[in-house]
């Protein structure tokens, strides 16, 4: 290795830090203004970096006037239910747009890339409007209800089912499987990093909707971790201490459950090609 080689190197990583430094800023900010009081969260005094006493007060106010076991379990709940149905619903429509032939399967494929096109904000008002119809406003159904069909993880596992060699299917057909059996037994293994993929992207999508969770939860008990923080917001809006108490709590189980499947977490960005 040349010494400009050692040079360019060196120079990279330290971008790198520097940039790595920029991003991680905002969250030890939020860290240590959260065991601040409120007039040490808006001291303009740069040298007031850390606190000069940690305190757990607000941590305890939130608490006690937040049931956060309750906003866990209903985050959670919707979380774990719109990865479920993306993941079962968009492969086997991705499965049918990608391997299968029949009438009008560009025409409805075009659909799904059209629905992509479209702002989400569209679709609030026909989707509260059959939540309601259904009788299911304040429940767990009510915030699954627009995630039971995913149009981009149906685009996303279109392209993964693609990408298989059609001499596995044929192989499977000679085999005697049927559709479903090809589909469960050959296809689905194949796409299994496409399924992370889209697991992780659902979760995420998931855990950061604030609208639909706001419009169709009117009570507290059914209420998720976004549309309660910004409900404090409201009521905490200048009292930066209680905001990022509360902000601590919300996104604690998301990094952790980043730190634990890191790896994965990786490997499905890659694959995909996806940003964030």
């Amino acid at each position: 290795m040349t010494i400009r080689s050692k040079i360019y190197r060196v120079l990279i990583h330290i971008l790198l830090i520097i940039g790595s430094c920029v991003m991680i800023m905002p969250f030890v900010w939020m860290l240590l203004t959260s065991f601040k009081t409120a007039s040490e969260a808006t001291s303009m005094n740069p040298f007031i970096f850390f606190p000069p006493k940690w305190r757990i007060e607000n941590y305890i106010d939130v608490i006690r006037q937040n049931n956060f076991l309750r906003l866990y379990y209903n985050t959670f709940s919707m979380i774990f239910w719109n990865v479920l149905c993306a993941v079962a619903f968009s492969s086997m429509a991705a499965f049918a747009f990608a391997r299968l032939n029949f009438p009008g399967r560009d025409f409805c494929f075009g659909i799904v890339l059209f629905q992509m096109m479209i702002p989400t904000q569209i679709f609030i008002i026909p989707q509260y409007l059959m939540v309601d119809k259904l009788g299911a406003r304040n429940t767990i159904f009510a915030l699954v209800f627009p995630g039971l069909v995913s149009a981009f993880g149906t685009f996303l596992m279109r392209q993964f089912f693609k990408g298989i060699p059609a001499e596995l299917e044929q192989a499977a057909r000679i085999d005697g499987c049927n559709i479903g059996q090809t589909f469960l037994l050959v296809m689905l293994p194949l796409v299994r990093s496409g399924l992370v993929a889209l697991s992780i992207f659902t979760a995420l999508f998931a855990f950061k909707n604030l609208m639909w969770p706001l419009i169709v939860n009117s009570s507290t008990d059914y209420a998720t971790l976004a549309s309660a923080l910004a409900k404090i917001q409201s009521a905490y809006s200048v009292k930066y201490n209680i905001l990022m108490a509360a902000s601590v709590l919300a996104i604690w189980p998301m990094i952790l459950i980043y730190f634990i499947f890191q790896k994965q977490f990786m490997q499905s960005v890659t694959t995909s090609g996806l940003t964030m």
